[in-house]
């Protein structure tokens, strides 16, 4: 691998020893994870493989072994790009065209379980990634174990993902450096003439030049009305004088995958359009001076609510300041009204401020550490303010 920045082999196993205590502490006999090609976090955490096409799982038993399981067509694709010695072919796990696969011999989780060490027909299964349980995962678990209880335990890989370790860290601000090239080759490019769509092409080339494994989301470059979409897709549209240009770009290093954003405007920004634009910066920057370890997530949640309130703009929130961020750009845990989980050290998160108006939207977005005192910006690039294009 050379000098590239990753995941050593060993933190993997690590991750496993640890996941095995929680599941013996919930009296668990063993925990299954499922992962998609977009959502391959909890899946890729433990093993290093990213399905393709198809899904993928893993499967730790409370004594600390663990198995990695793909679709039919990912035999020797995850035997060559996973970390665990064990590989098991389940039809459960096959892409979404589902197909029958009849010569195929496939494995089971009858076997899986054996290989781990579990055994018996009353077992206690933990479901990691609920959300990314597809019906077949869960039918054939129920399958091969009808008497077994089938419980959901998202909050283990929460509370092992939450915590970044020095080499996730160094992943994510790998990230940042490659997105401050990405976003300043796009803002050199950007004129009016140019389309959303040739903007992230730009971005994609800084991206993968600069030794990005993959955009950390689906890249975009949004104009006017566009801007008002808390998510959306790039268009063929056109960018002309005048516009607002939202631009959220990302690079995805070994998993990991931090973003950018922050509005470009085509020439002066003056009236209320820039006051709203302001507002949601000023809003972000509240963010910041408020986090820091030992702080109750919920309590940041409505004080930045209360600003939108206090400013007029309560018709205007969407969601609230920051999300978790790592493996997946927008990971838990969200930092909500509701949320009755407090700040710690090393806990990374996307200060991810949005305003939508009936006409335009902004965003204001990058990533934090959080710290004994307060927090760690991973990139300095808002500290440039609102970047108003000569056209």
């Amino acid at each position: 691998m050379g000098n590239r920045i990753c995941i050593p082999d060993y933190e993997y196993a690590e991750r496993i020893k640890r996941a095995a205590v929680m599941l013996r502490e919930k009296g668990l006999d063993v925990m299954v994870v499922a992962s998609t090609e977009s959502d391959y976090a909890n899946a890729r955490y433990f093993s290093g493989f990213w399905p393709l096409f198809e899904r993928a799982g893993v499967a730790i038993s409370a004594n600390g072994d663990a198995a990695l399981l793909v679709g039919p067509e990912s035999a020797v694709f995850g035997r060559d790009f996973g970390k665990l010695d064990k590989v098991f072919v389940l039809k459960e796990f096959r892409e979404s065209a589902d197909p029958s696969y009849p010569e195929l011999h496939a494995d089971t989780f009858l076997d899986v379980f054996k290989s781990i060490g579990v055994t018996g027909e009353h077992l206690k299964i933990g479901l990691g990634s609920y959300v990314e349980c597809t019906l077949p995962i869960y039918e054939g678990l129920k399958d091969s174990f009808p008497k077994a209880e089938i419980i959901r335990c998202n909050d283990i890989m929460v509370n092992l993902r939450k915590i970044k370790s020095e080499n996730e860290l160094a992943c994510i601000q790998e990230g940042f450096r490659i997105i401050e090239l990405a976003t300043d080759e796009v803002i050199r490019q950007l004129k009016p003439g140019v389309t959303e769509l040739q903007m992230v092409g730009v971005a994609q080339k800084v991206i993968y030049e600069e030794g990005a494994e993959y955009e950390g989301l689906p890249m975009y470059v949004f104009s006017e009305e566009s801007t008002r979409h808390a998510i959306s897709r790039s268009r063929y549209r056109t960018i002309g004088k005048g516009d607002i240009v939202q631009l959220n770009l990302s690079a995805k290093i070994d998993g990991y995958s931090p973003s950018i954003g922050l509005p470009v405007v085509m020439g002066k920004l003056e009236g209320e359009r820039r006051e709203i634009v302001q507002f949601c910066l000023d809003a972000h920057n509240w963010t910041l001076d408020q986090i820091k370890a030992g702080v109750m997530a919920s309590d940041i949640a409505k004080g930045f609510y209360k600003l939108y309130e206090d400013n007029g703009m309560k018709e205007r929130f969407v969601y609230g300041p920051c999300h978790g961020t790592g493996m997946i750009e927008v990971e838990a845990p969200w930092m909500e009204t509701t949320s009755d989980y407090l700040l710690e050290e090393n806990m990374t998160f996307q200060v991810d401020t949005f305003i939508s108006g009936p006409t335009f939207g902004t965003r204001w977005e990058k990533g934090i550490v959080v710290t004994k005192d307060g927090c760690r910006s991973m990139t300095d690039y808002l500290k440039k303010g609102i970047i108003e294009i000569d056209v």
